[in-house]
């Protein structure tokens, strides 16, 4: 059995040299040799989706332990996830091939090659929240109440998640000099991710050509990290069903609104230059803010609270 693991990460003054392959600049982190993968019996494993794996595992065990402590059946959250999971999956390879279809017109069976990549998380929500709808109506469960508890283990995924993007020097940003700017070996980085304004900004250190960029997945990782601190926090003050479901959806909007704009990798509307998540992400936090506010003054003037939950 063959491991291939990353070989050498050093904390200190980076960039006096070449030859690394990626480097936090100005925080003094740098990874010698950046690796995505390790072989099994000569079968190759994706560190990407053993990170994808270990978040939804995580999830799951958020999301279990909040339905114990609602006092609701945790197998009927795992009934759902198993199901779940699987639509999610579909939901968002559907949604990235829709609006990348110049990629896969002429080679349709490329469209099942998972092992590509190209999935999107939006599209993996709606694939969820359409199986969750239908397992609500069939097992007469309360769509909103079960989202409350599922979109915590949600988040939890999608935390971990984000690290998969890391370790395939992928969904970053713009070139930037900021405190966390990221600079990655150019020739190990997917060529279509290289925009104009990255290639009028590279580096050469010792004759090694590098981009240097955001890493736009700490970011969202890190806004996903607070945003779940919250909503562990507010669960207790919840005031209607749907209430928790509806701040992961509009807290999550917002912040991939934000990071988005600083995407090099968008997926855009058709003929123009509208990001699809920018978009999704404000519809999402402006919806939610609404709903948010109109249901919690409904609550306040009926004294309309639901049966408190089990602490």
């Amino acid at each position: 059995m063959k491991v291939t693991v990353v070989k050498s990460v050093h904390i200190g003054k980076a960039g006096i040299v070449g030859g690394y392959d990626l480097s936090f600049v100005n925080i003094g982190i740098t990874i010698q040799h950046m690796v995505n993968h390790f072989s099994i019996f000569g079968f190759r494993v994706n560190f990407y989706g053993v990170i994808i794996g270990i978040g939804m595992l995580a999830g799951t065990a958020v999301a279990l332990r909040d339905a114990k402590r609602r006092g609701e059946s945790e197998d009927l959250y795992l009934d759902f996830i198993l199901w779940g999971i699987i639509f999610a999956i579909i939901g968002a390879r559907i949604y990235y091939v829709a609006f990348r279809w110049e990629d896969y017109k002429d080679n349709l069976l490329q469209i099942f090659n998972l092992r590509g990549g190209g999935l999107a998380l939006y599209g993996g929500m709606i694939g969820g929240l359409l199986t969750l709808f239908i397992f609500c109506k069939k097992r007469k469960q309360s769509f909103f109440s079960m989202a409350d508890t599922l979109v915590l283990g949600l988040i939890t995924g999608q935390i971990i998640g984000r690290w998969g993007n890391f370790v395939n020097c992928e969904a970053f940003g713009r070139y930037t000099e900021s405190l966390f700017a990221m600079r990655i070996k150019k020739s190990i980085v997917n060529p279509i991710m290289i925009d104009r304004e990255l290639l009028n900004h590279i580096i050469t250190v010792n004759g090694t050509e590098y981009i240097q960029v955001h890493p736009t997945f700490l970011y969202e990782s890190v806004w996903n990290l607070c945003l779940l601190l919250f909503m562990l926090w507010y669960r207790k003050k919840k005031k209607f069903k749907g209430e928790i479901f509806f701040l992961y959806l509009g807290g999550y909007g917002f912040g991939r609104m934000l990071v988005e704009s600083l995407r090099t990798d968008q997926l855009r509307f058709a003929g123009t230059s509208i990001a699809v998540s920018q978009m999704l992400g404000a519809l999402c936090f402006i919806l939610s803010a609404v709903i948010i506010i109109l249901q919690r003054r409904k609550a306040a003037k009926t004294k309309e609270v639901f049966p408190p939950e089990k602490l």
